[in-house]
């Protein structure tokens, strides 16, 4: 079993921390700093909790003034960046930081986030700042979208995400996702992938809640370049597994007419948690000529309520010969996981083509 994420909080983690600070603050003490990390329960405190808990304690040991403060967590980064040159999660702190003690101070932080996040993403952090100054950021991450550093662009995109996971949601843009839109469309074609995927992945989240305006801006941006009708596809990876038959026919996934979905078994009835489903179905292009589809499969799981909620899981996108038939075989995993609770009894699969379901079977998780 892989070791908890917190541990990357670690004694060679706080060597490298405090030589960093001492270069930048020479009067630091690295004792202190040290005996108020590990004071306050250190040991129990999870990985949110630690970060949060060490931006605390660095406070204590930086100077009262925000903006002093903010300036050495900035040379502090910039001495990291010339040691390791790659993008740190462990420093996320220094973000953190600022969320916590900067909220007031608008124009420091704003110069603090655009140079942290070129090595420690702000993404999280900016978001308490979209909510309490919300057209100020929005113009500050128009800009950002025009920024040399591909980290400042990405945080232009990723920052104002309306549903970004393990992060406080955006109501306003959720309600209301225009404003973000010449930020996306500024960096569609971006040179950068991280950039490009951050675009598709703030279009995802927008189509939960605004479908049509996706398929829209879909519709009107797809055939340029393949870099970006990847950006497309990856956007509209939520109306697919939904089976939204705009977007089906947008990507190129045609009827369902021709399609044979048969002798769809199940292998093991009873599965238990930790284990596997086993099962396996024929596939049938009845058509005359090549047939383009979407397979995919569908888990309905057991709430606590013993109502059932499928899941989507993708099995393949190929061209079918004309008049074939094709056997798959699948195996779901029932391990025991952070992001999903597991609830014995009934469960159901089925088999999706196209974004149609053909048919479902019961098995029993115990």
């Amino acid at each position: 079993m892989a070791e908890p994420l917190k541990y990357i909080y670690n004694e060679a983690f706080f060597t490298e921390f405090t030589a960093v600070i001492k270069k930048v603050k020479p009067d630091f003490k690295k004792a202190p700093f040290l005996k108020d990390i590990y004071a306050d329960n250190w040991e129990d405190k999870e990985l949110k909790e630690r970060m949060r808990h060490i931006s605390i304690v660095l406070k204590k040991h930086l100077p009262d003034n925000f903006e002093e403060s903010a300036n050495l967590l900035v040379r502090m980064v910039d001495h990291l960046k010339g040691e390791e040159g790659e993008m740190s999660f462990e420093y996320m702190i220094f973000p953190d930081f600022i969320e916590l003690y900067g909220m007031e101070d608008y124009d420091t932080s704003i110069k603090a986030f655009e140079a942290i996040t070129e090595y420690a993403s702000c993404e999280f952090a900016v978001r308490p700042f979209i909510i309490k100054y919300p057209k100020k950021m929005i113009s500050q991450m128009k800009r950002w979208s025009k920024h040399p550093n591909a980290m400042v662009r990405r945080l232009s995109s990723e920052g104002c995400r309306p549903r970004l996971p393990w992060a406080m949601a955006l109501p306003a843009l959720k309600a209301d996702p225009g404003p973000i839109l010449p930020i996306l469309e500024r960096l569609k074609d971006d040179p950068s992938e991280s950039v490009r995927r951050s675009v598709a992945n703030n279009l995802n989240d927008i189509s939960k809640d605004n479908p049509q305006l996706v398929i829209q801006l879909a519709k009107s941006w797809i055939g340029k370049n393949k870099a970006r009708d990847w950006v497309l596809k990856h956007a509209c990876r939520s109306l697919l597994k939904a089976g939204n038959p705009e977007v089906m026919q947008l990507f190129g996934f045609g009827n369902t007419e021709h399609i044979r979905i048969s002798k769809l078994k199940v292998s093991t009835p009873k599965v238990k948690v930790g284990e596997a489903l086993d099962f396996s179905f024929l596939l049938q292009n009845a058509s005359n000529s090549n047939a383009k589809i979407r397979l995919e499969y569908g888990i309905y799981f057991q709430k606590a309520n013993g109502s059932l909620s499928r899941k989507v899981f993708k099995i393949s996108e190929r061209d079918y010969p004309a008049n074939s038939e094709h056997k798959i075989e699948r195996q779901q995993s029932f391990r025991v996981i952070t992001t999903r609770k597991l609830h014995p009894g009934l469960h159901q699969v089925s088999v999706i083509a196209n974004g149609k379901e053909f048919g479902k079977m019961d098995f029993q998780l115990i």
